[in-house]
């Protein structure tokens, strides 16, 4: 009874957004098109199962009379009136399932629309989190000021004679540059003890931070590269499903296309017409095969959106655990108070978008709940309120 009274209530919130949810959090948009869903397909079980239950009342009676009668005109009568119940209660059957997949199908594409544009965010997003040059910046500390400074200060300094310059390649490689500049700073002889103490401590913590760092920032840089690439599949994958969910109805158009010109409502008008001509043939027993048919091609697409929810949950659960290790890794560095005068404002901003990122998974992007009472009520037209 409580769960009843939670539909009555929920269908009146939801009414404004009836067919179309409207609402700034997509998940809440989802939740809210699977609830319609169970509300409207509620609605039409409720209205065939009372038209089937007075056809099942009026085929009772008939069988009751035909097995008290002996006339056979009689008989021949309420045979052909009880064949005509059946057949009611097959147009019934039939009808009912055509109805039951427009609403799911709607709410299919709806559902389709509000994935394709978590999935460009998330392409947008992955794009912006960190480029090869911030984290290259970051995590080389030939890129650094003051450890320029000293290299051009060994360099003007070290003993002609004995000192040696490393090539362009070397010079600009993060472990042989910090090695050969240790190296000859402490060996130079024209530099006194004290001068070589100021010179580290100078770089002390820039050279701490890029060498603790530099693997987990480089980490960073090419799983985002590898999120992106994996985001870029889900993409095609939610386009070609669009392709397969708007075949049946002659739409051909790409979602992309769709989307940029907002023609959503030409889609729902093909599959107007669709309904329509699929009502037509199962009216007519000729063309019942071909109805049945037309329900299949119907029902099939639904069943591909499904199996594309199992996909886009499983990216958005391992793009989560990514960035959950991305913040563990920058939040990984020991020394950060002593040396945060030292380590670059990047540094902080990546850990912000870093920290905003694990926020978006858990809302904006997070996986769609439709299992248990859900998936059979998208899968079949039935719900547990039933």
């Amino acid at each position: 009874m409580k769960t009843f009274i939670y539909i009555i209530v929920f269908s009146i919130i939801s009414f404004p957004f009836k067919g179309y949810a409207n609402t700034n959090n997509p998940n809440i948009e989802i939740e809210t098109i699977l609830y319609e869903l169970i509300i409207e397909t509620n609605t039409i079980l409720d209205t065939y199962r009372s038209k089937n239950n007075k056809l099942y009342q009026k085929l009772k009676k008939l069988k009751i009379k035909l097995s008290n009668t002996n006339i056979s005109k009689e008989q021949i009568q309420l045979l052909i009136k009880k064949e005509e119940v059946k057949e009611k209660l097959l147009y019934n059957s039939m009808s009912e399932a055509s109805e039951i997949s427009k609403v799911r199908y709607l709410k299919g594409l709806q559902i389709i629309k509000i994935l394709y544009e978590k999935t460009l965010s998330l392409d947008h997003h992955f794009a912006t989190v960190a480029t090869f040059n911030e984290i290259n910046n970051l995590s080389n500390p030939n890129n650094y000021p003051e450890f320029i400074k000293l290299k051009d200060n060994i360099s003007s300094s070290k003993d002609k004679k004995s000192g040696f310059s490393l090539s362009g390649i070397l010079g600009e490689n993060i472990y042989t540059s910090v090695v050969y500049s240790i190296v000859s700073l402490f060996t130079n002889s024209n530099t006194s003890r004290l001068e070589k103490e100021e010179n580290i401590k100078d770089v002390e913590c820039i050279l701490d931070f890029t060498l603790r760092m530099h693997n987990d920032l480089n980490t960073i840089y090419f799983e985002t590269a590898f999120l992106q690439k994996s985001n870029d599949n889900v993409i095609k994958e939610l386009e070609q499903l669009f392709v397969d969910f708007t075949k049946p109805i002659k739409y051909k158009i790409s979602i992309k296309d769709c989307r940029n010109s907002d023609d959503w409502d030409t889609v729902r008008e093909n599959l107007n017409k669709y309904i329509e001509e699929l009502k037509k043939s199962i009216e007519d027993d000729s063309k019942r095969y071909k109805a049945h048919k037309m329900q299949i091609d119907l029902e099939f697409p639904i069943d591909r959106l499904l199996q594309f929810i199992t996909l886009y949950n499983s990216h958005i659960d391992q793009g989560a655990k990514f960035y959950e290790k991305f913040g563990i890794m920058l939040g990984s560095y020991e020394n950060e108070a002593q040396c945060a005068t030292k380590i670059p404002l990047e540094y902080s901003n990546l850990k912000d978008n870093i920290n905003t990122s694990i926020d978006k998974f858990n809302t904006a992007y997070k996986p769609v709940e439709i299992n248990g009472s859900k998936m059979k009520q998208v899968l079949y037209g039935i719900n547990e309120y039933d």
